[in-house]
């Protein structure tokens, strides 16, 4: 099999999109090429580097999740670093005019939470609006390209966990996704693909003998994709989706949990590429700070987990249907403003408990053979 070539390993073939440019890049420690190298120093060499962006996390990706920061200056190379995830999102005016174009080197994880393909989303509207390129260095999708699952995210949910009417497991590249955004939801920005060589839609990040970087703090490995899929939507709640542990995401527990009880059920379930192991564990920070919680470890035997969205669902109606009066969903951070559980599930039939199982499971059937014929559109590979 030959070795896939990331879209910054075809930068070259690209030359000419740079020329005479003054360059914006979108990036973090992922944005490397298969030869190790920061495309931060990359595009230093290549073309007339004059701003850097940075998403949740930092440029560095030493930021925890949710922790606001302010602009400075890169000491690497003396560039300016501009927060995109503070009080501005989107670009200013100001910031566009000492760029013509932006291009984003990142390592999206395939879900619909991640916040990453918002950043470049809102930078995409900043190029629509003040006549500037946006290029796409392209990167493979953790999830794998070939799984597409959830429920459509309904718009009255609409936040930075989940802007567009897509499923939770889009099955796209970064690529991909802007395309889809800028012709399916309207942004209409001058937009450019580097695209990926040699790299197919069936491949695991395993099968593309790339090295995995961190892209956020709680990402440890390319298989947390499968499993933040499934338990990120217990952010919204009291039980701990593992923050504060070295497998975050594959843990989900609390102190009222009995772990023997939980595993029982959940495997009653017979999905065959998971198994439920019964644990305890004790976060050093984020929810149970210092407590021991009770909970499942989520074993995964196959490098798909196909059915993730289902398993988190049910996870999360299971424990919810087991402890009753422990179960709480955590308040709205504004007042009078959907709250967290609503913006991850996209909808307002979880929070409300409306569903049972089996009919969840026909929404999620349901609305992922809808997009499915959707992105079809958009595929590059």
């Amino acid at each position: 099999m030959n070795s896939v070539k990331l879209g910054i390993d075809n930068i070259d073939l690209y030359l000419d999109v740079f020329k005479d440019k003054r360059v914006g890049l979108i990036t973090n420690p992922t944005g490397i090429n298969s030869n190790f190298v920061s495309t931060i120093d990359v595009l230093y060499e290549k073309t007339n580097l004059k701003a850097l962006y940075s998403p949740e996390h930092g440029v560095r990706g030493n930021i925890q999740a949710g922790v606001k920061m302010d602009s400075y200056i890169d000491e690497k190379t003396g560039v300016m670093v501009y927060s995109l995830y503070g009080s501005m999102r989107k670009p200013s005016k100001e910031l566009m005019d000492d760029i013509d174009l932006i291009c984003i080197d990142i390592q999206d994880v395939g879900s619909r939470f991640y916040t990453y393909i918002y950043t470049m989303a809102y930078c995409m509207m900043a190029c629509k609006e003040f006549g500037k390129k946006f290029v796409v260095f392209d990167r493979p999708n953790p999830a794998r390209c070939d799984i597409v699952e959830g429920n459509i995210l309904d718009i009255n949910y609409r936040s930075f966990v989940g802007y567009y009417p897509i499923c939770q497991r889009h099955g796209l590249t970064i690529g991909e996704i802007s395309k889809m955004f800028n012709e399916e939801f309207g942004i209409g920005c001058d937009l450019t693909i580097i695209k990926m060589s040699n790299y197919k839609r069936n491949m695991s990040y395993n099968d593309t003998n790339k090295l995995w970087v961190v892209p956020s703090p709680n990402f440890p490995k390319y298989e947390t994709s499968y499993v933040y899929n499934a338990t990120c939507i217990f952010e919204g709640t009291n039980i701990s989706e593992g923050r504060g542990t070295t497998t975050p995401f594959e843990v989900v527990g609390a102190p009222f949990i009995d772990p023997y009880k939980l595993s029982e059920r959940l495997n009653s379930y017979g999905f065959n590429n998971v198994f439920f192991r019964p644990m305890f564990f004790t976060p050093t920070f984020s929810k149970y700070k210092d407590e021991t919680c009770g909970g499942v470890y989520v074993h995964v035997f196959d490098n798909k987990m196909e059915n993730s969205v289902k398993i988190g669902w049910m996870m999360l109606y299971e424990i919810r249907k087991m402890y009753p009066d422990n179960f709480k969903i955590i308040a709205p951070y504004v007042e009078g403003k959907p709250c967290m559980l609503q913006y991850n599930t996209g909808c307002n039939y979880i929070f409300e408990d409306k569903y049972n199982i089996n009919e969840l499971f026909d929404i999620i059937d349901k609305d992922t053979l809808e997009f499915t014929k959707t992105r079809k559109k958009y595929l590059l590979y």
